[in-house]
């Protein structure tokens, strides 16, 4: 190793040593730093610690002077009493009678709930046993606002703040009353009486009178033209069917000396409207069921709207409606009604205003136009509730009432099937007159001589179709009737627990588009019937008047389709009730053909031919003659300017 090398090993050496010697000094010196650093963060802590009963006690001490002062500027803008009402114990009280309960809550001075001791919520049949709530107490909301003076200012006043004071329920002749008082200010009272009867009469025990009265009110009343008043809730679903019971539920109101009803309409969605003019009262209307708020002085206006909940939510709508009532300060006090109950045609008829006046309730139910209304208020209804007064099933009932509207109908029935019959003999000479008569331009010549055939023959062209036409209205009367029947609801019959309801044999475990997810069986059974019965009625129109065999798919097999789809989700009782109207029509048919026969309505045309052939024509007959002469001749002319 030579003398350059060793002195480098040297040198390294050294280097490395002094390096050892300098980092343990360093970390000696770290090392008491950081003791000193917790040492004094201890201290700190304990100092902290030490101190924080100090600043928990100061802070309580600021919170209870900024409670103090807020209590003391609550009381000089609303006063003592309403503070006090503001945070008092609510209380809770019931009233009940043989069909209807309602809980009620000092906390605004507002029923809480309502229960319909009659009617039960949809289940499967065994398990049927909860009662129909009208609405969610946790939504239900009502609040009368006004203003009162304070000095130089006004200050508005909302009864749903605060917490009235009562007595509880008590009972007079005939009668339960709720009397539950706010007091404004000193002397100066808000009162709400709540009057439930107890007559054995349910257009009066299913309606809540709700007086609302003004003690010493109008000396420190502010000046305003109207009192506004918010009622609003949500309603849960009760029916088997979301998308059915959400077709029928909506709002609905009334305007002063109208004889018929008008409602938002149905929405998946919302809908709102606003009235400037006076309203009798506003019905916040489920499929069998409604609440009504009536003014028997009428609302000076009113806003109100819905919107729809969630499917599967248990719920179907959120109301909200804001009324007012006109106000001066000779006012004392307003009369309202409350109707919680169903919709059912005779106990809503039967109420009555103040004076003893039709308010038209009976009209929520919506049973169609004037005709088709007509025909369900005044003899469907009166049917239904006589024979349910004998006959306690309901599918005997709706079996006897098709029997007796198909027996109604019938002379129009049969004139429809003579007619078509008519045709049917005299087809021979209708495809001779296409045969004389095959080129477009002809068309004029045909139509007077296919005229003339008809009139020999005894035929109205409109025969057929005529009394088909009639029909309408009864099929679309029924149509409206049996869904918003709450006679139906919660009535069995063979598989259908629920006569209002679809019945379903099968629940599919996914859903077929505009299907549902379900069979219905009477639906099913309903369209095959009415194959049946278009492949019938396609035969005998066919072979009268040669319809193209193209209609035989729509009309034999397009519209049983249709309805299939439209129906499944309908009331089980409506499907019953076509597949009951079809199967007997086939029947009245099928004995019709066989005791009308076509040489007999032969010989009896032979006959009207014989009359008409010396018969002068009519005024009415030349005229249609010559404009057909006319028509014709101008048909040529056009043909040879071609």
């Amino acid at each position: 190793m030579d003398k350059k090398t060793i002195i480098g090993v040297v040198l390294m050496s050294a280097i490395f040593i002094g390096y050892m010697i300098f980092n343990s000094k360093q970390q000696t010196e770290y090392q008491q730093y950081m003791e000193q650093v917790q040492a004094q963060e201890q201290a700190l802590a304990e100092s902290e610690q030490a101190s924080q009963p100090i600043v928990e006690e100061l802070s309580d001490s600021l919170k209870q002077v900024a409670a103090q002062l807020a209590i003391e500027r609550e009381v000089a803008t609303f006063g003592s009493k309403l503070v006090e009402a503001k945070s008092a114990e609510a209380q809770q009280f019931t009233m009940s009678n043989d069909i209807l309960s309602v809980n009620f809550s000092t906390r605004g001075g507002i029923m809480t709930k309502a229960v319909l001791a009659d009617y039960t919520k949809y289940a499967p049949k065994d398990e049927r046993n909860e009662l129909i709530s009208l609405f969610d107490p946790a939504t239900a909301m009502f609040d009368m606002e006004f203003y009162v003076k304070n000095g130089l200012h006004n200050v508005k006043v909302n009864t749903s703040e605060y917490v009235f004071s009562s007595e509880g329920v008590r009972k007079e002749d005939g009668r339960q009353v709720l009397d539950m008082r706010l007091e404004v200010s000193d002397g100066a009272y808000v009162i709400y009486e709540y009057i439930l009867y107890d007559e054995k009469n349910p257009s009066r025990d299913y309606l809540i009178d709700f007086n609302v009265k003004f003690e010493n009110l109008s000396p420190i009343m502010a000046q305003q033209s109207t009192l506004g008043l918010m009622w609003s809730n949500v309603t849960y679903q009760n029916e088997r069917s979301y998308k059915t019971e959400n077709m029928y539920t909506t709002l609905s109101y009334r305007l002063p000396d109208e004889d018929d009803v008008e409602d938002l309409g149905m929405s998946e969605d919302s809908k709102s409207k606003q009235l400037q003019s006076e309203v009798n009262w506003v019905a916040f209307r489920q499929q069998f069921f409604s609440q009504v708020f009536i003014a028997h002085n009428n609302f000076a206006y009113a806003d109100m709207g819905f919107t729809t909940e969630e499917k599967g939510s248990g719920f179907l709508k959120h109301y909200t409606s804001r009324m007012g009532v006109n106000y001066t300060p000779q006012i004392e006090g307003y009369n309202f009604s409350i109707y919680c109950g169903p919709n059912k045609y005779p106990i809503l008829q039967d109420i009555v205003d103040a004076n003893g006046e039709s308010i038209a309730m009976e009209r929520l139910i919506p049973l169609g136009g004037w005709l088709v209304g007509w025909f369900n208020r005044w003899i469907v209804i009166p049917v239904f509730d006589f024979l349910s007064k004998y006959i306690a099933s309901f599918g005997i009932i709706i079996l006897i009432l098709t029997i007796l509207v198909k027996a109604l109908i019938f002379p129009l029935t049969y004139k429809s099937y003579l007619s078509t019959a008519k045709m049917r003999v005299i087809k021979p000479e209708m495809d001779a007159l296409n045969a004389k008569y095959p080129r477009q331009e002809d068309a004029m010549k045909k139509q007077q001589e296919m005229m003339n055939i008809y009139k020999k023959a005894g035929i109205s062209p409109m025969g057929g179709c005529l009394p088909m036409l009639i029909q309408l209205p009864l099929l679309w009367a029924l149509f409206r009737f049996f869904p918003v029947s709450i006679e139906l609801r919660g009535k069995s019959f063979l598989w259908a627990d629920d006569l209002s309801s679809y019945d379903s044999i099968l629940d599919l475990p996914f859903t077929i588009p505009f299907y549902g997810d379900h069979v219905s069986l009477f639906c099913l059974l309903m369209c095959i019937t009415m194959i049946g019965f278009s492949y019938i009625n396609y035969q005998q129109n066919s072979a009268a008047s040669g319809q193209m065999a193209g209609m035989k798919f729509m009309m034999v097999y397009m519209m049983p389709a249709m309805m299939l789809f439209w129906f499944n989700d309908y009331a089980s009782g409506l499907c019953y009730y076509y597949l009951l109207s079809q199967v007997i029509t086939m029947i009245l048919m099928t004995g019709m053909r066989r005791f009308v026969d076509d040489d007999k309505i032969r010989r009896i045309m032979d006959q009207n031919k014989a009359k008409q052939k010396n018969k002068k024509k009519s005024k009415f007959q030349l005229r249609y003659e010559e404009l057909m002469r006319q028509q014709e001749e101008m048909a040529r002319q056009q043909a040879k300017r071609k």
